[in-house]
């Protein structure tokens, strides 16, 4: 499946675009639309089009990581949904979560509920957490 036009504006309005590097809410360095990696420093600067240019690449990997570990079928919002939190908590939580695990085992209402539980940084609830996640269970529970 292809990352869903839902999907990606959902992406863009939780990470936001920041042109020159800073840390994140867990002290990550991070640029663009939540770009990190060994290629950020302190003090770099992107142009729009770089920034652009790798939130595409960066989605591809993920992407590509949600079609291959999600064995049944499922509707464009339940995808788009899960791109979104695999960007957001990245592929190793996304592919160990009880939440992949249930929407492998065709427990759709099950898997909903496993966004709830993913709104920490550390040991701290993180507002923008908690809202994210709820706007990926919602886009996960819509009709498509």
């Amino acid at each position: 499946m292809n990352y869903g036009a839902k999907g990606l504006a959902l992406t863009k309005s939780f990470e936001g675009c920041r042109l020159t590097a800073y840390r994140d809410s867990t002290g990550i360095l991070t640029i663009g639309w939540g770009h990190t990696g060994p290629d950020v420093y302190e003090g770099l600067v992107w142009t729009q089009d770089q920034a652009d240019a790798a939130l595409l690449e960066d989605l591809a990997v993920v992407i590509a990581c949600v079609n291959h570990v999600v064995k049944v079928t499922i509707t464009q919002n339940q995808f788009d949904a899960m791109v979104d939190f695999c960007y957001n908590a990245g592929r190793g939580n996304f592919t160990s979560s009880t939440l992949l695990r249930l929407v492998n085992a065709g427990d759709i209402d099950g898997a909903a509920a496993q966004f709830a539980l993913w709104v920490h940084a550390g040991t701290l609830v993180l507002d923008g957490l908690v809202r994210r996640r709820a706007a990926e269970a919602a886009l996960f529970q819509e009709a498509a």
